[in-house]
């Protein structure tokens, strides 16, 4: 389900990331950290924009088939889908933990066709830098 200027409800795992809940301004949309609850602001903004078409919340899983232990499975932050009907997935990642190390990894070796976007610290605070004053309800 694609969603215009709107975030979804997702459920949550649990998670040690800061700031995680529901967002009144993105339609309860639940996130795991103020860093997401930002970047779908900016999605927003681009919706806005005419840059992109829509977005959607943690909306597909993605196994690793070949994979019997370990890491077999990842569900990236958000689908972002462009005016051309190309599909993007945007990982929001402030410092990287092993597992996310892996998962990404994997995402990017069994689903090349795909294109794959990370937001690490350096990006994000281009953002912020770029649109924290002017989007609003960005958080700290």
């Amino acid at each position: 389900m694609e969603l215009n200027c709107v975030g979804m409800y997702a459920s949550g795992k649990n998670s040690n990331r800061s700031k995680k809940g529901k967002r009144e301004d993105l339609n309860h949309l639940f996130v795991r950290s103020s860093w997401e609850a930002n970047y779908a602001r900016y999605l927003n903004y681009l919706i806005a924009t005419k840059q992109i078409k829509s977005w959607s919340y943690e909306p597909e899983t993605f196994e690793f088939k070949s994979i019997k232990k370990g890491t077999r499975f990842y569900t990236p932050d958000f689908r972002i889908v462009n005016y051309d009907g190309t599909i993007e997935y945007h990982e929001v990642k402030g410092w990287m933990r092993p597992k996310a190390k892996t998962q990404i990894k994997r995402f990017k070796k069994y689903y090349p066709h795909l294109k794959f976007v990370l937001i690490d610290s350096k990006l994000y605070k281009e953002l912020v830098k770029s649109y924290a004053k002017t989007i609003p309800n960005w958080e700290k």
